[in-house]
């Protein structure tokens, strides 16, 4: 799906111990990652000074490739340090929300930290720690971690780790410097990711295992829901500080679009999870046609299992134009819609005269499809079958994905007739929340949240959830 229409998931962290170019690791990391975010970046690495350690960073707005020179990278010195990739869903594109966030400490030093999610008890927490004196210097929920910190009255760093975990709701992968080690933090129900990889000596730590693929780490494993791993130069340590609930709920949106292809989940494959999606889409809603074709780059891997489930051959028949960048889409419907006609050009020699399936992998607000299948028909397309690889989102995120209001949410307004009439398709089907549970079964398909299909939260929301129904809001 086009950036205008889909998703967005709001950032990747990277982290990384023991290494002798830690800059260039954070670099490339984040270089593997810039998909989970283009908004922003940052990079911070401690450099040891004998009897203390001294941060340096790096922050820009924009991409990594588009900010980063070598001589910023030749300034961040040191072994350890934690970058961050950043698409805003709380707080907005300002300068000072750009993460690493460093502060100081009288205990425990110049502490950095870097956040992957979003608390639904935030605003909560806020208050009360204003109310006592805290000063915000961003409007960031990941800001609320550092006052959380701070104003613990533990003396080991562990114990105040433990005791923010007990204080905060949703959803968070973070990774924290102090006192000379590396922390990677998981939400107890691991609605973000976070998994550990390491390089000859250097241990990192990465919200995908592409960024360590890029690197050249070797994947260890995931952090597990509700842990927290400390790293040094001269291993690992592993704790537990709360509780676990009884059940997992990784986002379900990783497999079916924030991750890149290349990247595990679970230890399986994004690439052959996706095409299982296809595959299980095909037979549950097949439909007579000469050819299948992906929406571009998203929907590729679903459309490869639907054509080889169906057997309709799989042809190229719109090409997406790499160099738009997301910065040019004007929040006005009508660049929005030149938008569309820049990044996607159907090549009409494949499409004229054939029956067509059209294969994407969600559908939000829906404008953009209808675009696409306009697009379609222009370029002499008979019929227009499209299929949806994910079940309708018909609830908001409120764990780290920016999504429109439910009243927004084509899903939650309209039937699928509509829905199918409004796109000018000949036929419409999305994927069944039982068929998106068949495609993930390798992955443990009971570990994830469904709650944007279903309307099932797996904790109880403490921020405002504007436009639900409270029949529509349920608790698992």
């Amino acid at each position: 799906m086009l950036d205008e229409e889909t998703w967005n998931e709001e950032c990747g962290v990277v982290g990384i111990i023991g290494s002798n170019d830690a800059a260039q690791a954070l670099y490339l990391g984040l270089y593997a990652l810039q998909h989970r975010g283009q908004e922003a970046f940052g990079i911070t690495t401690f450099e040891d000074k004998e009897t203390y350690l001294e941060p340096r960073d790096h922050k820009a707005l924009g991409t990594v490739s588009d900010s980063v020179q070598e001589e910023a990278l030749q300034k961040l010195k040191g072994d350890l340090g934690i970058g961050h990739v950043r698409y805003s869903t709380q707080g907005g594109q300002l300068v000072q929300n750009i993460q690493p966030f460093i502060f100081r400490t009288p205990h425990h030093g110049p502490v950095a930290i870097a956040h992957n999610g979003n608390l639904t008890n935030a605003s909560i927490l806020r208050k009360s720690l204003e109310e006592s004196g805290s000063i915000f210097t961003t409007t960031t929920d990941s800001e609320v971690f550092i006052h959380l910190l701070a104003k613990s009255r533990k003396s080991r760093l562990r114990e105040r780790i433990s005791q923010v975990m007990e204080q905060v709701r949703g959803a968070y992968a973070l990774t924290i410097i102090a006192k000379d080690r590396l922390y990677g933090i998981r939400d107890p129900y691991g609605f973000r990711p976070l998994v550990l990889g390491k390089k000859d000596s250097a241990w990192m730590l990465a919200s995908e295992t592409c960024a360590l693929d890029l690197v050249g780490a070797e994947f260890v494993r995931e952090v597990e829901p509700g842990e927290v791993v400390r790293l040094s130069r001269s291993g690992i340590e592993s704790f537990f500080p709360i509780p676990k609930p009884e059940r997992k709920a990784a986002c379900a949106f990783e497999p079916i679009y924030f991750s890149r292809p290349d990247s595990r989940i679970a230890n399986e494959s994004i690439y052959e999870l996706r095409k299982r999606m296809g595959e299980v889409l095909a037979k549950e809603s097949p439909v007579e046609a000469d050819l299948v074709l992906a929406v571009p780059d998203s929907g590729v891997p679903m459309a490869i299992g639907y054509s080889q489930s169906s057997g309709i051959p799989l042809e190229l028949g719109l090409v997406r134009n790499h160099y738009v960048g997301r910065t040019f889409i004007d929040p006005y419907q009508s660049k929005r819609d030149f938008g569309v006609k820049l990044k996607l050009n159907p090549v009409k020699s494949v499409l004229k005269g054939k029956r067509i399936v059209v294969i994407d992998d969600s559908v939000v607000r829906g404008t953009t499809c209808v675009k696409i299948v306009q697009m379609l028909r222009n370029a002499g397309a008979s019929e227009i079958h499209f299929r949806v690889g994910s079940p309708p989102i018909t609830h908001s995120c409120y764990y780290g994905v920016s999504t429109p209001d439910r009243k927004k949410l084509l899903a939650a307004q309209k039937t699928l007739k509509e829905i199918c009439s409004m796109l000018g398709a000949d036929t419409m089907a999305y994927l069944s929340v039982d068929g998106l549970k068949e495609a993930l079964q390798p992955a443990g398909s009971e570990g994830y949240c469904y709650a944007c299909f279903t309307g099932r939260y797996p904790e109880k929301i403490f921020c405002e959830i504007p436009e639900q129904p409270t029949d529509s809001v349920k608790f698992a």
